[in-house]
């Protein structure tokens, strides 16, 4: 059996959760074992004899399971023999939570970043599930929230003194009910305007793939 087939079946046998295998090859002939330590010089081997010893790992040190596949087909093409052991393994650490902003916060960090002078806006909510579709537009009504596209998710218009849009006090409003709801997702500002003053109209319109906004 050829060591990359030896790899592939002690990959079926570790644990879900493996962060680090420590593996041992055995060269079948002893003069083959300089040469096979030397093409498994990126592992950073340690040998003793016919016996080399290295890591794999998911992370951090060591080289990756895609990384062992290709050095181990190294020594099966130059028809180096020898027979790959699991000696043992290491769990994986868990991976860090990430600490994910309110919705109503991304809300104030956005609005703080336009100018000073800005009075329209055209907004998207873009939700991370398609099954909170139906209670986002719910919590959402307030802004006259649209679809667009494909993705789960609505636009809608802010107008911060007249015009047409909801007031950035109900923008402000409505993200913080989704946010209670538990309903996540990410605010992107995709157009803005500055100082626009609307003369017998509802507001400057936005053509948006054809269509008006």
């Amino acid at each position: 059996m050829t060591l990359v087939s030896q790899w592939r079946e002690i990959e079926q046998t570790l644990p879900d959760n493996w962060g680090d295998a420590r593996l041992l090859v055995t060269i079948r002939n002893e003069d083959d074992c300089d040469r096979a330590a030397a093409l498994l010089g990126p592992a950073n081997p340690g040998r003793s004899g016919k016996l080399i010893r290295f890591f794999a790992a998911r992370r951090g040190a060591g080289v990756g399971p895609d990384a062992v596949r290709r050095l181990l087909r190294r020594l099966d093409s130059e028809r180096i023999g020898g027979t790959l052991e699991l000696v043992g393994t290491g769990e994986a650490e868990p991976a860090p939570e990430i600490a994910r902003s309110t919705l109503a916060a991304e809300w104030d960090a956005a609005v703080a970043t336009l100018p000073e002078d800005w009075s329209d806006l055209y907004a998207e909510v873009e939700l991370r599930s398609s099954d909170h579709l139906e209670p986002g537009a719910i919590l959402l009504s307030p802004l006259n929230p649209a679809r667009y596209g494909g993705k789960p998710g609505f636009r809608f218009r802010i107008a911060r003194r007249f015009g047409y849009g909801a007031s950035a006090a109900m923008a402000r409003r409505c993200l913080e009910r989704l946010d209670v709801a538990g309903i996540p997702g990410e605010l992107h500002l995709l157009r803005v305007l500055s100082d626009s003053k609307p003369v017998a109209t509802q507001g400057p319109v936005w053509y948006v793939g054809g269509r008006t906004v």
